[in-house]
């Protein structure tokens, strides 16, 4: 049996991408996304739940989010999860989660000035 791993998420960058260039002039950018929702807690009040993720953009993508990313773009990504573990400076095993993004629209609206 065939998985499935696809993510879509719409959310606001948390800060300018970080990019850079590796071997083979192939350029990387990551960033963190935002995604809230609102939701009723039992006393009727709204209360506002974030989640934050890992985006990591490669190639094109990449110049495309260093060109024209900042900090609260609003944005559609679309990719898959992927887990990768290291050691940190103590020698203790981490893991992050990332999203490889396979698609990135820019949602933010043109105005006169950008």
């Amino acid at each position: 049996m065939r998985g499935l791993n696809k993510v879509t998420l719409i959310g606001n960058v948390g800060k300018d991408p970080e990019t850079q260039t590796i071997e083979g002039n192939i350029k990387v950018a990551k960033f963190s996304l935002a995604t809230s929702e609102v939701y009723k807690d039992a006393n009727g009040q709204s209360q506002t739940s974030t989640e934050w993720h890992n985006i990591v953009l490669w190639r094109g993508l990449a110049e495309l989010a260093e060109k024209y990313l900042r900090k609260g773009s609003l944005v559609f990504v679309e990719g898959k999860l992927k887990t990768r573990n290291f050691e940190d400076k103590d020698g203790q095993k981490r893991y992050v989660t990332e999203i490889i993004a396979e698609q990135l629209i820019l949602l933010d609206k043109k105005t006169d000035g950008n």
